[in-house]
């Protein structure tokens, strides 16, 4: 799986254009104009920004944000998890991966780069809340950081505004769906249907969680809901690879089935994966 991920980074990059006109655009605000999926955007000074994203040192690319996510599954141990979490049972609190010196501060980079100045997660680890208390094990759900995790990667690969960074996957999911509907230029992101677009490598994939269990592509967009999001970094014949923040309290990477045509799901909907109830896939729009 190493080999075959570092290939597909080297390929990724070869197909890179590197040239770009910087568009400056104001943060938090609003911009001037909806940035472009094949054009850098400069942004205004934000504690949030890195030099080399705010300064536009690169364009958004689906090499970067593929690169990023393998370069976190590995600093995380390489976990594949490919069991289904109903057969899974409790997990001793004190083994949480997510807690472990080393690595609740990285939970902590994700929430910071990941999330708005303005939004009082960016100040959570994975055993922190915004003012520095250790919170419980039994009550780290209400601290959930997949979310932030994936709005690290498309961060730090330089989405700039054109990503709608949110502490819930609701959010950006709605957006999509949103973006789909109006075609408003806001996000660089859209909604497919998961019997209807195959996902490929930089895409998102997406199921609703708890009461959003049942949620249907078709009852999209749906308000604030419980879901979770890996980001597609292999294609197989048969299944694609996605790589998701706080998955057995990690960084791990997740095999998917799929059809012979590449689909999550059967034409009548019905969902190849009998683990997770897959809901759509957000297509974006990256510099290539």
């Amino acid at each position: 799986m190493k080999n075959a991920a570092f290939g597909l980074i080297l390929s990724a990059v070869a197909l890179t254009a590197c040239g770009h006109t910087p568009t400056t655009v104001a943060l938090k605000g609003g911009w001037v104009s909806p940035p472009s999926a094949s054009t850098c955007v400069a942004q205004a000074d934000d504690g949030q920004e890195p030099p080399f994203i705010r300064n536009c040192f690169g364009n958004f690319d689906r090499a970067s944000a593929i690169a990023i996510a393998y370069a976190e599954w590995r600093a995380w141990g390489q976990v594949v998890y490919d069991a289904d979490p109903k057969d899974e049972g409790p997990v001793d609190p004190n083994t949480k991966a997510e807690r472990q010196p080393g690595f609740w501060q990285r939970v902590g980079l994700y929430w910071w780069l990941g999330m708005n100045e303005s939004n009082p997660t960016s100040a959570w680890t994975g055993q922190h809340d915004a003012s520095g208390v250790v919170f419980s094990p039994d009550v780290d759900g209400s601290f959930a950081w997949s979310a932030a995790f994936i709005s690290f990667v498309m961060r730090m690969a330089g989405a700039g505004p054109s990503f709608p960074y949110a502490e819930s996957h609701s959010v950006y999911i709605n957006a999509a769906v949103e973006e789909s509907l109006n075609q408003s230029g806001q996000y660089a992101i859209q909604a497919e249907a998961p019997n209807a677009y195959a996902p490929v490598v930089g895409d998102l994939i997406c199921f609703g969680r708890n009461g959003a269990a049942a949620l249907t592509y078709a009852q999209l967009p749906a308000g604030r809901y419980t879901s979770h999001c890996g980001i597609v970094v292999a294609k197989a014949p048969d299944q694609i690879s996605i790589i998701g923040g706080n998955v057995e309290d990690a960084v791990a990477l997740t095999h998917v089935p799929v059809t012979d045509q590449g689909l999550l799901a059967e034409p009548d909907g019905t969902v190849l994966d009998t683990r997770y109830p897959w809901l759509l896939v957000i297509r974006i729009a990256y510099n290539q």
